[in-house]
């Protein structure tokens, strides 16, 4: 029997029932669809076996490379205190470690020996006076009595040269005084500039002796100098980018502006200038010694501290900034690890330069237009597909975390 209406039963020559094209059709796009099914399952449960990195953009921006140095700090001006005169240490006016100002009295000696010696001095002087006076008058008497005729002239010479002996005496007598006065105010020893003192290395009762005996130190407190070595390569490109700012390295390559860090992290950066280069480079070590000068109005940077200081070695141009964690090693050479639009990994080697914001700089091996790997490193392996994360990097790492 035939169906009729939709066809979807019929029967052929031999009266046997057979299916329609249109139901042969629909079952080929079940099965298709259900076999799409499939593959889209099995890529999706790949997607979610792929290793998940975070990439970014390297930073391009204008730079100024800096050289990090290790030196350490010294006063500007610093003093050994001796004495000028051997006595006994008769008091000391001052408290170990404390702040003086320039005249303030440190030391005394035994002035006793130099007041009697000044005494004595003082009547040297007396006597002198007198017998000048005397002498004077004896001379004015005899060139008055040799114009009237009353006496030889061989009188008047005698009287004359009687009055240039005491004048010469009197020289004599008053150079002697100055010297006790001299020594009389060399037993107080003062402080030759302000700063700070350091502990007294004699006791009071012991012999001084003069210009040998050291009784302390002072050294300025504000400001302080540094001092660092540069070696003959980078004194060749200091010098020429100082010349280029109008400058010279020994006059401080025209202030350039550094910055010191200490062993305390917590610290703030110290900034200073530069000031001084050396004349010459050292014929045994190959370097020069720099200088900068650092403000201190609160004497927290002190004398012999160590400290790393940065000073910059380039002039103005445009750098490539990196995170340093997206920097790995390979043998001998160091690599970042890139990645294209396909999460394709590739690695890429870099020459490093040195920290400047909290990111590496790139001095040769990148452009800046990349997309480089810079979290998840470990899980990247060139020539194998990641699931990639983008990100943005601040312009200064130090202040400011990645941003999605």
């Amino acid at each position: 029997m035939d169906t009729s209406g939709n066809g979807q039963l019929h029967r052929d020559a031999g009266g046997r029932p057979r299916r329609s094209a249109g139901w042969l059709a629909r079952a080929a796009v079940s099965a298709a669809f259900l076999l799409g099914m499939a593959f889209s399952s099995t890529a999706f449960a790949q997607d979610q076996q792929l290793p998940v990195v975070t990439a970014a953009k390297p930073v391009v921006r204008e730079i100024v490379e800096d050289d990090e140095f290790v030196g350490r700090f010294e006063a500007v001006d610093q003093v050994a205190i001796r004495s000028r005169v051997s006595g006994y240490l008769d008091k000391v006016s001052f408290q170990d470690g404390a702040l003086v100002n320039k005249g303030d009295l440190l030391f005394t000696i035994d002035q006793r020996p130099y007041q009697a010696a000044y005494d004595a001095a003082k009547s040297q002087v007396d006597v002198a006076k007198s017998l000048l006076e005397f002498s004077k008058m004896q001379l004015d008497r005899a060139d008055e009595l040799a114009r009237t005729g009353n006496i030889s002239t061989a009188t008047v010479d005698d009287r004359r040269r009687e009055y240039l002996s005491a004048q010469a005496q009197m020289q004599g007598a008053t150079a002697a005084l100055t010297t006790a006065s001299l020594n009389m105010e060399f037993t107080e020893i003062k402080a030759p500039l302000s700063g700070r003192i350091d502990r007294r290395l004699v006791s009071v009762g012991n012999l001084v002796q003069p210009d040998s005996t050291l009784l302390t130190t002072i050294v300025t407190r504000d400001p302080i100098d540094f001092y660092f070595d540069v070696d003959e390569r980078l004194y060749f490109s200091y010098a020429r980018d100082a010349k280029a700012r109008g400058g010279s390295m020994q006059e401080g390559a025209g202030g350039l502006d550094v910055e010191v860090r200490v062993a305390d992290r917590a610290e703030a950066v110290f900034k200073g200038k530069l000031d001084f280069a050396e004349n010459r480079i050292d014929n045994a070590t190959g370097t020069m010694r720099v200088r900068a000068r650092f403000p201190n109005a609160d004497g927290i940077l002190q004398p012999g501290m160590f400290g790393r200081i940065n000073v910059p070695g380039s002039l103005p141009h445009s750098g490539v900034l990196v995170p340093d964690e997206a920097i790995g090693a390979d043998q001998d050479r160091r690599i970042v690890l890139l990645v294209d639009e396909a999460g394709m990994v590739s690695a890429k080697p870099v020459r490093t330069g040195p920290l400047l914001d909290g990111y590496r700089v790139i001095r040769s091996g990148l452009t800046g237009g990349e997309t480089i790997i810079v979290n998840g490193l470990m899980h990247a392996r060139p020539g194998t597909k990641v699931k990639v994360e983008m990100v943005t990097l601040p312009p200064k790492a130090e202040t400011v975390g990645l941003q999605q």
